[in-house]
């Protein structure tokens, strides 16, 4: 991996700015900022393998990263017993009869004859099938969210480790883009990047309404922690004396050294998918899928079979993602399925891609840094901004009302402003393709 000296002068500048903010607002606020910009970047590195490296245009992005989250709810929280010897084996006899009733329409599809025969017949298992799965499964379901649901009515999870839910979210998204690739990636991009679109939309639909599985809108929190409490750390005598004797307040460091051994995982999760990243795309499969992303049709004569690339990315790079939402909820310690916004925040990894450098992942990882960095401090910035110029303003004056009020808009103007800067000044991004 060779970064040259211009590339490690724009990473010191963006760290440069959130050493800059622990000295002038706190530290709690910096290391919030570089923990989350640690898992932007993960994002940012999975949407780079489908686009920078295939061409490939995914807006579902954040229906990949609710699938991690959800992978961290099963596979961390415990299990509700009650919930379970309610309905819990009726639940799960009626998804084996799901899908066993699509497998048996495909293979009926598939043997019978054409004609009205095959037709009428799979029309007849699909019904079939149906009635007899909701007939197991609304039951089971009204069981399950019956059992105590101020505080659990789902099912619960493993209650494994937290850290093996990482890959297991991971595995979660890539499955689910296995099923999307395997019908949306003969569309054209266009086409394909409405479908991703749709296919988010119906995830995360389904984690706010199926309360037996992530308690929707209610909200599954209190998940385990890879890293000490902050009240442990407070109440832990020798900690008390250590933080004392170098003069620090035990609450405050409390919280820093939680912050701190979160981003000790996040960065080595990070360093890892950037070695792994680089050894592929400097690869023979790599030049190959630059070259299917350059010209599909040179491609397809040389033989690639353009489609099957094209479907392992996707996975590769969902499955990223999907990791990368399992390690957010593993910092929010909650699952929350109504703050995963398609739109806002598949935006928002985008403009961490193109500002960075599509098709470099050192670009993508200072893409994730860079604009987290200014999602967070643009509107108290653009607060205090407004505060200075209407200072000379009367206080019931509507026009100060207004500029204070619009300084919660700041956001999103400024995204925009940096992405038409860079696409004005460096189309390719701060880091381009080599």
């Amino acid at each position: 991996m060779s970064i040259s000296a211009k590339n490690i002068g724009l990473f010191a500048v963006v760290f440069g700015l959130i050493l800059l903010t622990g000295f002038m607002q706190s530290w709690n606020v910096a290391l919030g900022i570089i923990n989350m910009g640690l898992i932007s970047a993960v994002m940012a590195l999975g949407v780079n393998m489908q686009w920078g490296y295939a061409g490939l245009f995914n807006i579902g992005v954040m229906g990949f990263v609710a699938l991690g989250g959800l992978g961290a709810v099963i596979v961390s929280m415990p299990p509700v017993n009650e919930a379970w010897a309610a309905g819990g084996l009726r639940l799960i006899f009626a998804l084996v009869a799901g899908a066993a009733t699509i497998v048996a329409a495909v293979f009926a599809w598939k043997r019978l004859p054409r004609g009205a025969v095959r037709t009428l017949g799979m029309l007849a298992i699909l019904v079939v099938g149906f009635f007899v799965y909701r007939g197991l499964f609304d039951p089971a379901v009204e069981a399950i969210e019956r059992v105590n649901p101020a505080s659990t009515g789902y099912l619960g999870g493993l209650g494994l480790p937290i850290l093996i839910s990482w890959p297991i979210g991971g595995l979660l998204a890539a499955g689910a883009a296995w099923i999307v690739g395997k019908t949306a990636l003969g569309l054209r991009s266009d086409y394909l990047a409405i479908a991703t679109l749709g296919i988010a939309e119906i995830i995360i639909a389904v984690l706010k309404n199926e309360d037996w599985l992530s308690r929707g809108v209610k909200n599954v929190i209190g998940l385990p922690r890879p890293v000490p409490y902050e009240i442990d750390l407070q109440q832990n005598e020798n900690f008390i004396n250590w933080m004392t004797t170098w003069g620090y307040d035990p609450v405050i460091a409390s919280s820093i050294t939680v912050k701190l051994a979160y981003a000790g995982l996040f960065l080595v999760v990070l360093l890892v998918l950037l070695w792994l990243a680089q050894a592929a795309l400097s690869s023979p499969w790599g030049r190959m899928m630059r070259a299917i992303r350059d010209n599909e049709t040179a491609a397809e004569a040389m033989g690639k079979n353009v489609t099957k690339r094209h479907l392992q990315i996707f996975i590769i790079g969902s499955a990223v993602c999907g990791l990368a939402g399992a390690m957010m909820t593993t910092l929010d310690g909650q699952l929350t399925p109504g703050s995963y916004q398609p739109l806002r925040f598949t935006f928002l990894v985008w403009v961490m891609v193109i500002v960075g450098g599509s098709g470099n992942n050192f670009g993508a990882v200072l893409g994730g840094f860079l604009i987290w960095f200014l999602w967070v401090q643009v509107e108290p910035v653009g607060r205090w901004l407004m505060d200075t110029v209407t200072a000379g303003l009367a206080d019931g004056s509507a026009l100060k009302a207004h500029l204070v009020g619009s300084a919660a808009h700041m956001r999103l103007l400024t995204m925009g402003l940096i992405l038409l800067i860079v696409l004005r000044f460096s189309p390719r991004g701060l880091i381009p393709e080599r």
